[in-house]
């Protein structure tokens, strides 16, 4: 097939879309295509995802079952499975695998490599293949194309074409539709770059074409640097003020004023979810193969990981003053997600708060309405199953704190605060007061 016939196939909404991984950045992507015309078929290795989509119902919070079946109402033009033979069908094959890191904090490829080694047999001459997972530059070129191109007989750029595009996914913002959201696209060849430019300019506002897959893995890695090390920035910052009697909130409050020259960040108890606290790892791990030090991103890094420890601390002073230890205590985590108003608890420094409470000899319960059961993590496997208190329960259950760990909206802190004797704010919610503790 030609670029023409490409864009012809493509104009017509004729070209299936195929999405792997249906998880917080793989499902509004498909129901994206879908809604704009396109033909869809998802892939999951979770066999109850494509149950979920097939029945009209959604398994993230933020998205509607409404959104869902507007799409899957038409069997004919949307389905989902777990059967990888199906790619052969696609047109076009876009990956939106997870990308973590192992526990010595070097990039975890596997899900990529398997995702490579189940499509490489069904691969086909003319498809577009697509990697949105965010990774290190020459991921795509180094790893995924000679994977596909090893399992399929077929050569990269020529027989089929690859690109990598990162997903710019903000779970719950109602600020920025995802078509709103320019599209940053590099391909693996000139041809590549094209056709995946005229894929998502199908459904993107606007695309940012640059010079190749390398380039666009590294714009992601930028991306999240630069919010890594802005936040790493306040954090110390609210360390240091917090010893000088001053408050890091009502400073930035105070600042961010300025029109021009700065740009609000805040800190928090530590960073969350599937991109900040992991990405940047993945650059400072490639630089060492060219034998470039790294500093600044590993410093910052290292403050942020630290805060859930200065958060305990700050917790341990609050009831040391109140007469009271921490051993014994009754503590109520409020918010397991990483970010507010969201279910997404990857990565959520809550886990880490309540590993180091417990060590402490504290009793530990949590309240999120977004996130009523804790699933099942890699590494915090032993709280799976355990359910949020109720709203009732966390006002009446007896607690002498609780942590104010995710600020949903939703959530009433001031009430919060008038009913419980003592409240330790890591986000800035709730003004100053006699049982308010700012850490």
């Amino acid at each position: 097939m030609t670029l023409s016939e490409w864009k012809q196939q493509i104009e017509a909404r004729e070209a299936r879309v195929g999405v792997i991984g249906l998880g917080y950045v793989g499902l509004p992507l498909l129901l994206e295509f879908g809604r704009n015309g396109f033909p869809v078929m998802g892939f999951d290795i979770d066999p109850e995802k494509p149950r979920a989509l097939k029945g009209g119902r959604s398994y993230i919070r933020h998205i509607s079952d409404e959104r869902v079946r507007e799409v899957f109402s038409h069997p004919e033009r949307a389905d989902t499975t777990t059967d990888f033979s199906r790619a052969a069908a696609c047109s076009a094959l876009l990956i939106c695998v997870p990308t973590p890191l192992t526990r010595q904090r070097e990039p975890d490829l596997r899900f990529i490599e398997r995702t490579a080694h189940a499509l490489a047999p069904y691969l086909r001459r003319g498809q577009l293949v697509v990697l949105e997972s965010t990774t290190w530059p020459g991921t795509t070129d180094e790893v995924l194309v000679p994977l596909l191109e090893q399992g399929s007989g077929l050569k990269g750029g020529t027989d089929f074409y690859a690109a990598f595009s990162p997903e710019r996914e903000d779970p719950n913002n109602p600020q920025f539709r995802m078509a709103q959201i320019p599209k940053v696209i590099g391909g693996l060849t000139p041809e590549s770059q094209a056709r995946a430019e005229a894929l998502y300019g199908a459904i993107f506002e606007r695309t940012v074409p640059v010079s190749s897959a390398r380039a666009a893995e590294a714009v992601k890695l930028v991306e999240n640097i630069f919010r890594s090390v802005n936040i790493a920035l306040v954090n110390e910052l609210k360390v240091v003020f917090t010893e000088m009697g001053l408050d890091i909130w009502e400073i930035i409050e105070a600042a961010k004023t300025k029109p021009f020259g700065f740009m609000a960040f805040y800190p928090g108890p530590g960073l969350g979810g599937h991109c900040i606290p992991i990405d940047p790892f993945y650059l400072t791990w490639k630089a060492r193969e060219y034998g470039v030090p790294t500093k600044f991103i590993e410093l910052a890094g290292e403050i942020n990981t630290t805060m859930p420890q200065y958060v305990v601390s700050r917790t341990i002073e609050a009831l040391n003053g109140r007469g009271k230890a921490i051993r014994g205590s009754r503590l109520l985590l409020v918010g397991l997600a990483y970010k507010k108003n969201v279910d997404d608890e990857r990565e959520s420094p809550a886990y880490r708060l309540w590993e180091r409470f417990e060590k402490l000899g504290a009793v530990v319960d949590y309240y999120d309405p977004f996130c009523p059961v804790v699933p099942r993590t890699r590494e915090h496997s032993r709280y799976a199953g355990i359910r949020s208190r109720t709203w009732e329960e966390a006002l009446t259950g007896g607690y002498d704190l609780a942590v104010i760990v995710t600020a949903h909206d939703t959530v009433d802190h001031a009430e919060l605060a008038r009913r419980l004797p003592l409240v330790v704010d890591t986000r800035g919610c709730l003004p100053p007061g006699p049982n308010i503790v700012r850490a």
